[in-house]
């Protein structure tokens, strides 16, 4: 099922992974409003997908005010007539230790993630509501949000933030048929280039040759354009019964992540009492503790050299 007749924001789209949701949706069918803070990979983005035989025109505004989100919407209903999908994808990042981490470090982060995502969505639903014909709401997620990357406390935190805006959206939204997804990618970006783990893989995309099996089938790592149809596929009319869901995807891989669930449930008459605690613990609890950060399989010697 085609895009034809759609209309799309996409932010954070002058390159990587925001490029190439805005050329796929562009490829399917859709208008494309694209955003980002660099003028000129906005304005390349934009002549790409107009070459290509796509729809697309420029806002370029850093996420987060609402002055942003208004004009994004605006944008979007004065060039094309109406608003049907939103990928919410821009972001930064300012990586370091907890205890080095500044204000400033933090609230950038935040401010651009998880407000950046608060604040267009919300002006974008108002539209939706009011227009009445449904529509499509696609958060970027990260592995870092469901499990934790040490160095990273202002992603997590606007990255496990996102996923529960979903989940409430979700709820909210039904009723006027505007679903919200959440997408986990795992591909060759800027950040993970500086990951040694994933040396061979990148190196293999940047030489335009097919990655390794091993990246793409047993670590579900790709290319930016593995994960553009997934994104697609939920702002069209086939996943209209797909909503409040994190889905990871990359390489050769999708993941529907679980909601989280309680491990184990206990009961003590009388309630737990430190020392009903210090008493139970190693033989009722400490079993189904769980493990936090990614854990990767053993790198193949054949990619250890490109690793160190």
């Amino acid at each position: 099922m085609s895009l034809d007749g759609k209309v799309a924001i996409v932010t954070g789209a002058g390159r990587g992974l925001g490029l190439a949701y805005a050329r796929q949706l562009a490829e399917r069918g859709a208008a494309v409003v694209v955003n980002d803070v660099d003028e000129q990979a906005t304005a390349d983005a934009v002549a790409a997908i107009r070459a290509a035989g796509g729809r697309a025109v420029a806002v370029v505004a850093p996420v987060g005010p609402t002055e942003t989100a208004q004009a994004l919407v605006a944008t979007a209903v004065e060039s094309f007539g109406r608003l049907d999908i939103l990928v919410t994808n821009a972001g930064v990042l300012r990586d370091t230790v907890l205890w080095k981490m500044t204000d400033e470090d933090f609230d950038t982060v935040i401010g651009v993630h998880l407000r950046g995502t608060f604040t267009t969505v919300r002006e974008a639903v108002r539209h939706m509501r009011q227009a009445g014909e449904g529509g499509r709401i696609i958060c970027i997620g990260s592995p870092t949000g469901q499990r934790g990357t040490f160095g990273q406390t202002n992603y997590a935190a606007a990255k496990a933030g996102i996923v529960g805006m979903v989940r409430t959206w979700a709820l909210e939204l039904k009723r006027a048929g505007i679903t919200v997804n959440a997408v986990v990618p795992v591909a060759a970006t800027a950040m993970t280039a500086t990951v040694p783990y994933f040396a061979a893989a990148v190196r293999a995309e940047a030489a335009g040759e097919p990655m390794p099996a091993f990246f793409r089938h047993d670590l579900g790592f790709g290319t930016s354009d593995d994960v553009a149809g997934l994104v697609a596929f939920l702002g069209s009319d086939s996943a209209a019964e797909v909503t409040g869901q994190v889905i990871g995807v990359g390489g050769d891989r999708i993941q529907i992540w679980t909601h989280p669930e309680v491990a184990l449930t206990a009961h003590h008459e009388g309630g737990w009492s430190y020392d009903a605690l210090v008493t139970a613990w190693p033989t009722e609890f400490a079993g189904a503790l769980r493990s936090v950060g990614e854990r990767f399989p053993e790198l193949p010697e054949e990619f250890r050299d490109t690793a160190s």
